[in-house]
């Protein structure tokens, strides 16, 4: 009878386990989509404090630098040598690089100790869905892919509230000792309930490919960076860095033909599905990150919206996000099939876009809203199906690197996308002050396209105008380059296979043939 009731409680604590999992990864995930929205809050008080207002946009760019560089590195790290210790290593470092920020005295110390901090966040959203992988057959991942889609919407929305509420009452300092409790959480959890088989490679690691492909991505990231702001993109610099990007990514490419334990190995391109996700997932980083960037700016300076609350104003797209990420993640469990989420989210994106680029000065907050969430629908049927459909596209032992690539390419969609449509939405808010505001039009805007409130009240109010005039019409050709853009991953989407997913879904739960959870129990 003993032993009866004992295989009975079997399934009940696996499940717990996993829920226990979960909730850790949760956590560190958290910890990586928070960061940059919780510190871009308090950059205003951190110059004010420390100075170098000349050097501000490196701490930005120091953390995304390096954890665009580290990302492919930290997934092949833990296909080699075990996924457990090298997550747990990214968390460690991670919140080394955090307390050290928040002990920083000048600039030049908090953008170095960004630096760290990102080596180690190139490891979190990595680590987070590779266990995901590791954990949970592809049939069973799409809804807890669509809860961390949740996490990403929740950080996106909260993090500026967050980020505003502890600079105001405990100093900006703690906008990076927040990251330590939760961190140390998130470790003890790992420590205690996650238990994956222990990897040693034989191989060498690939320090050339990783050498190159850092030096590849560090360009790409700096071209898109300073291109058109601290550097004109015709200047010589840019030149050089695009000239040194092509050739350590064309060398990178070629040596991974000869490594014998390449960091991206190119064989995982060879299929088509992942190839595609990949596209797909460039695209949805691109309009992503574009919309975030430019929605805030457009309803604060033209529909005289608040900057503090500014996080809320972009609930209408990531409130839709995170239910059709989660329906999607379900059904997609419940059926095994997938197929229609790429293509009926690229046509969302696209008709979203296309709908926001047509706002103007007189565009109602409702409007905008309705359109906003259009976006946001198209957006969650894509976020996590990507990465499921990759993932499901390749063998275990590169679980890690197909993780790496997906989010990588996803990275570098947002630089892009960030940069080409801010690029375009400078230069049309530029040259429409120019037409519309006269000399003094062309003199607000020289420095900037982008006000803050305050610069925008001490404007007489034909300049202000023009100036409304002019954000509108930036917006429209950023939102509408979106568009046209996100039509390639719609092309892409339609060439998708639908292979069946691995495991069997809840009408075959008895018969699942798929290895049990890997944690303690």
């Amino acid at each position: 009878m003993a032993d009866t009731q004992t295989v009975e409680t079997e399934p009940d604590k696996k499940q717990r386990s996993v829920r226990v999992v979960l909730l850790a990864l949760m956590i560190t995930m958290m910890l990586a989509m928070l960061d940059n929205m919780i510190v871009g809050t308090a950059m205003p008080t951190i110059v004010g404090e420390l100075g170098g207002l000349e050097h501000l946009s490196w701490v930005v760019t120091a953390y995304t630098l390096a954890t665009a560089a580290a990302t492919p590195l930290w997934g092949k790290l833990g296909d080699m040598y075990g996924r457990k210790g090298v997550f747990m290593s990214s968390i460690v470092l991670f919140l080394i690089g955090s307390a050290l920020s928040g002990m920083a005295q000048d600039m030049g110390q908090l953008i170095g100790f960004r630096a760290v901090q990102g080596l180690g966040a190139g490891g979190l959203m990595v680590g987070v869905m590779a266990i995901i992988g590791d954990l949970i057959p592809p049939r069973e991942r799409g809804k807890y892919q669509g809860m961390m889609a949740g996490v990403m919407a929740l950080a996106m929305i909260g993090g500026p509230l967050v980020g505003g509420t502890i600079t105001d009452n405990w100093g900006w300092r703690w906008s990076f000792y927040i990251n330590l409790p939760l961190g140390v959480v998130s470790l003890g959890l790992i420590s205690a309930v996650l238990h994956l088989p222990k990897k040693r490679a034989q191989a060498r690691i690939d320090y050339l490919g990783a050498a190159l492909l850092t030096v590849g991505i560090t360009s790409i990231v700096l071209v898109t960076t300073w291109g058109g702001t601290e550097y004109a993109w015709s200047s010589a610099r840019i030149m050089e860095l695009i000239g040194i990007g092509v050739a350590a990514l064309v060398g990178f490419v070629f040596w991974q033909t000869k490594a014998a334990e390449p960091v991206v190995p190119l064989h995982i391109f060879r299929n088509r599905n992942f190839t595609l996700m990949s596209i797909i997932g460039f695209i949805t980083g691109f309009v992503m990150f574009g919309a975030t960037l430019f929605l805030p700016l457009y309803q604060q300076s033209v529909q005289g919206a608040s900057a503090t609350n500014s996080g809320l104003l972009l609930l209408p797209m990531l409130g839709a996000m995170l239910v059709t990420s989660m329906v999607a993640g379900r059904i997609t469990t419940n059926s095994g099939r997938y197929y229609v989420f790429p293509v009926l989210g690229s046509a969302l994106m696209i008709v979203g876009l296309y709908l926001l680029s047509t706002m103007d000065t007189g565009t109602s907050r409702l409007t905008s809203g309705v359109f906003m969430a259009v976006v946001g629908l198209g957006m969650g049927c894509l976020m996590q199906i990507t990465m499921l459909v990759a993932q499901n596209s390749v063998e275990m032992k590169d679980m890690g690197v197909a993780s790496s690539s997906t989010t990588l390419f996803r990275t570098l969609g947002s630089s892009f996308g960030v940069a080409i449509m801010g690029a375009l939405f400078n230069h049309r808010v530029q040259d429409t002050m120019a037409e519309r505001g006269g000399s003094l039009g062309s003199k607000v805007t020289e420095q900037s396209a982008q006000l803050d409130a305050k610069s925008l009240e001490k404007l007489p109010d034909a300049v202000r105008e023009a100036y409304q005039f002019a954000v509108s019409a930036g917006t429209h050709s950023a939102f509408l380059l979106g568009s046209i853009v996100a039509v390639v991953a719609l092309v892409a989407a339609v060439f998708v296979k639908e292979v069946p997913l691995k495991g069997a879904g809840p009408q075959k739960a008895a018969d699942d043939a798929a290895p049990a959870p890997l944690v303690e129990v």
